[in-house]
């Protein structure tokens, strides 16, 4: 491994800083693969909530390198003998590549064009792209070793849980680094304690047993941060603006719509038909260039969600508690049959759907969100490991907690033009007077 001749070192307002040692570290970061992750957004959607949130996953993917390089520099100290120093540098390398198929907007775009942002990693680090030839002068086959680890079949289950289990680098990093730019001070947490007490054992990272209470707080953490930030009501707002935006263009194009303009890697985006080189062009800021072209195009659908997003005109909401349910499809049913678009004025919204969980415990099958990942082990004295949920007081309350709301979503000046049409309890509902039109 090709020592750099002076230590490189980025300042970082999470971290403080972050220390590059590795020629091939350095200068995969060099690359436009890599460059291009400037150019999308950490969290999507949430500037529009939070205004701070302007955060990239390039500044998250060197965050996620500097808690593995942190990590492994404290099993080399302490010479544990579980440790494979070998892979060292394929760690690294997974760490810092890890989110490099991220789409603009992350996990917005991803969920209506229906790819995984994972899969995409892998095809740039094993496609003809800079990424690749750099990996190869280490070995043929380096690149799809690092493509094994983000995939998650790795030959040794202690690599990927680096990089992901349910207590990785990647969750420790963008749980930090989202509340410092949210300025959401519950989602904060005792790093440097966690990583004192990470340990690797019999092939995979486990916690010592006196650790416990950290790993608590860090998922007590990771509980506030989704139902504070991620699944804020007015970010649900905006995510289902843009979807509607997506699938709004997409069946357009389908249609052979003719486009005032359109770039090709959104045509190609549309019509599955993406390759590396294409995909790497889509960023933020081309999709952003889009919208502001579709405000003045000729489909009044298209133009006005677009205006919406731009400037930031959310749909409003009300809210129903979760074992209403039932009142809150009637209350959809309603103002659909009343003349709104049920596809593109109206949505039902119920957070918990989505495919995030602050922990699964081994009873629930080590998944997470349907992942893969494992469950958080404790080391006990006795060199035997428990499972956290069957020592914590903390972590079975937070698990597989079914708390959330549901929220009907509705384009205001669309169910304005209807009022008149709505029951007197529906219409008190969304704020809308019925006087002069009943």
């Amino acid at each position: 491994m090709a020592r750099l001749e002076e230590e490189k070192v980025f300042k970082d307002p999470v971290h403080k800083y972050i220390y590059v040692q590795d020629q091939l570290i350095w200068d995969l970061i060099d690359t436009p693969e890599f460059q291009r992750l400037r150019r999308i957004r950490q969290l999507g959607t949430t500037y529009l909530t939070f205004h701070g949130a302007e955060h990239s996953r390039f500044s998250h993917s060197l965050g996620v390198y500097e808690i593995t390089r942190r990590i492994i520099s404290q099993f080399e100290r302490s010479e544990y003998p579980d440790w494979p120093r070998e892979e060292k540098l394929l760690c690294l390398c997974a760490a810092l590549l890890h989110d490099l198929g991220h789409g603009p907007f992350s996990h917005s775009i991803e969920e209506v064009m229906e790819f995984d942002h994972e899969e995409w990693s892998c095809h740039i680090i094993e496609g003809k792209t800079e990424v690749n030839r750099l990996l190869r002068t280490v070995e043929a086959d380096f690149p799809s070793k690092v493509a094994s680890v983000i995939r998650k079949n790795y030959e040794k289950p202690i690599v990927v849980n680096l990089v992901s289990s349910q207590m990785d680098a990647d969750r420790m990093d963008y749980l930090l680094r989202d509340a410092y730019f949210t300025g959401a001070n519950y989602g904060t947490f005792d790093l440097d304690r966690i990583l004192r007490v990470l340990r690797p054992h019999q092939g995979r990272i486990v916690v010592k047993g006196s650790g416990m209470h950290a790993v608590e707080d860090y998922l007590m953490s990771r509980y506030q941060m989704y139902w504070q930030v991620y699944f804020h009501p007015v970010t649900r707002s905006s995510e289902i603006i843009l979807r509607k935006i997506l699938l709004r263009a997409q069946e357009l194009c389908r249609s052979g719509y003719p486009f005032g303009w359109i770039p090709d890697p959104i045509v190609k985006l549309f019509q599955g038909q993406l390759d590396v080189p294409s995909y790497l062009k889509l960023d933020e800021a081309l999709v952003q260039t889009a919208f502001v072209a579709w405000t003045e195009e000729e489909d009044k659908l298209l133009s006005q969600l677009c205006s919406r997003f731009l400037h930031r005109k959310l749909y409003k909401y009300i809210t129903f508690e979760k074992e209403h349910e039932s009142e809150a499809q009637l209350c959809f049913e309603e103002m659909a049959a009343a003349g709104m678009d049920p596809g593109y004025e109206l949505e039902i919204d119920f957070p918990y759907d989505l495919p995030y969980h602050v922990y699964r415990s081994a009873t629930e099958g080590l998944t997470d969100g349907g992942r893969g990942k494992p469950p958080i082990l404790l080391l006990e004295p006795s060199g035997a490991v428990t499972e956290i949920s069957l020592r914590s007081d903390v972590v079975p309350s937070i698990t597989g907690m079914h708390r959330g709301h549901y929220r009907l979503y509705y384009d205001e000046e669309a169910a304005g033009r209807i009022r008149h049409k709505l029951k007197p309890r529906t219409a008190a509902r969304l704020g809308l007077e019925q006087s002069g039109e009943a």
